[in-house]
């Protein structure tokens, strides 16, 4: 029982201190200019650890530092203030590493 406790209490643990990752859809984005708008946007966000944009796959994933969370409004809001349109927005397990190798620039 002990045992179970112990394993339960470890898991519970990697769940905490897994970063939350966002991955969006982004309308509008046609050059490098607008990339690194978004990236300095999004990474001036208190919690944000680290962003990654794809033009071609108008793709941007925001990973959040460990133990912290972001408010998919909040987001949205950066990038519509910004001048462009999130059509799509989810919450992912992926690591933000993983999804830039999943879709790597070009």
């Amino acid at each position: 029982m002990r045992t179970i406790a112990i394993a339960l209490l470890l898991s519970v643990g990697a769940l905490a201190a897994q970063a939350e990752t966002v991955k969006m859809t982004v309308h509008g984005m046609v050059c490098s200019f607008c990339a690194q708008g978004i990236e300095k946007r999004l990474g001036a966000l208190p919690q944000t650890q680290a962003v990654y944009v794809n033009l071609d796959r108008k793709l941007v994933a925001v990973e959040a530092k460990a133990g912290q969370h972001f408010d998919q409004a909040t987001l949205r809001a950066e990038i519509k203030e910004a001048g462009y349109e999130v059509v799509q927005a989810e919450a992912t397990e992926q690591t933000l590493a993983a999804i830039r190798a999943a879709h790597p620039a070009k």
